[in-house]
């Protein structure tokens, strides 16, 4: 046991003296090449093997034939270490320059290119998040330019629903002035109307802003669904008369909710306004709702003939207008649409500022918006 112990400790004081000599080399290419650093590594091994190895043959006195066996396998030995430390140094090099050249390519448009070369797992590891973050990116990206263009198309046809309005009332107002009104009670109903589309609008746009900068602000109070279609109900009455629409209330389950119910009121009064307008006369508006599992989802169904299956995505967009099947009707004498593509995507932020989801869908002579929200607990 003794010989043991003199043995492990002139092995450790060869190799430790090695170590200590490799560490500041080890410190010193830490920020060098990675080839380099593992290329040092393995010198260092293999100098701490032969110097512990040396140091023990010394101690036992070995003839001179045994200590040139010694020195020749541990020669060969090291050989072979390090070519083999060096090949795998110019491995990890190539995969390193090959992810290099792929992380080039994140967020390009043709999107991230997996390196050809085989790579380890760590490295591959690696690439696989460079994958994922890239299509994340060319997912924000395309979000951005819908944006944009969603901005865009608002500008333009906010400009196009100012001028018109705008152009009638200065109309109007030269006409009172210079005293050609042959009705002037007429112009001055016209220009209550005009001035009330405006307001409804800077109102839309309001909203819209509010909702868009996250400072929505929600009062939450626990209502019935039934009350809130009720309000709904009867506060697209008027609207749904003139225009001989009939509203019809299937199924309305009294379910409880815990949201605001100004907003959610406006969210369904903007619904039933759509449907109301998109709907020909003699046709029928109908609001339902159901419970499903945790939520409680309230739906407007409409007699407008459908929506184009590649404009259904794009229903819930700042902007968007509907197509001849879901043009708004108007009747003589009306002010026309007071809407400027701003219901449908203030419908859906007031929805997801409730944790809900607003969703559309073709039905039979119509189409079927439905608004998902979390059913209130207990």
């Amino acid at each position: 046991m003794k010989d043991l112990l003199l043995i492990a400790l002139f092995a450790a004081l060869g190799a430790g003296g090695a170590g200590l000599l490799g560490w500041p080399a080890v410190r010193l290419l830490r920020r060098r090449s990675m080839a380099l650093s593992l290329f040092c590594v393995a010198v260092v091994t293999v100098l701490a093997v032969t110097s512990g190895t040396f140091a023990v043959a010394q101690a036992m006195f070995l003839s001179a034939h045994d200590l040139g066996v010694v020195i020749t396998v541990l020669a060969m030995a090291a050989v072979v270490s390090l070519c083999t430390a060096a090949l795998l140094g110019r491995q990890v090099v190539a995969g390193s320059r090959a992810l290099t050249e792929a992380a080039r390519t994140v967020g390009s448009d043709t999107g991230f290119t997996a390196p050809a070369h085989p790579l380890g797992r760590e490295l591959a590891q690696l690439s696989g998040e460079l994958a994922a973050t890239s299509a994340r990116l060319a997912e924000s990206r395309a979000r951005e330019q819908a944006l944009e263009q969603s901005r865009r198309e608002l500008v333009a046809w906010i400009s196009h629903d100012l001028r018109t309005p705008l152009a009638g009332l200065r109309a109007m107002a030269e006409a009172l002035e210079d005293g050609v009104a042959e009705e002037p009670e007429r112009y001055l109903r016209r220009i209550r109307t005009e001035v009330e589309r405006l307001t409804g609008m800077v109102d839309d746009l309001f909203e819209l802003s509010r909702i868009q900068a996250g400072t929505l602000s929600l009062s939450l109070s626990r209502v019935s669904v039934y009350d809130l279609v009720d309000d709904a109900l009867a506060g697209a009455h008027p609207l749904a008369r003139q225009r001989g629409v009939r509203l019809e209330g299937r199924q309305v389950a009294a379910e409880p909710i815990e949201v605001d119910s100004r907003e959610i009121t406006r969210v369904l009064g903007n619904l039933l306004v759509n449907a109301i307008r998109s709907t020909p006369a003699d046709g029928v508006v109908a609001v339902s709702a159901r419970r499903e599992v945790d939520e409680v989802v309230l739906a407007v169904t409409d007699g407008c003939g459908g929506i184009p299956e590649q404009d259904l995505s794009r229903v819930f967009e700042t902007g968007w207008r509907a197509g001849s099947a879901r043009t708004p009707r108007r009747d003589p004498g009306e002010g026309g649409d007071t809407g400027a593509g701003l219901g449908l995507a203030i419908v859906r932020g007031i929805v997801e500022a409730h944790a809900g989801r607003a969703r559309v869908r073709n039905v039979d002579g119509g189409c079927c918006f439905e608004i998902a929200l979390p059913a209130a607990r207990g």
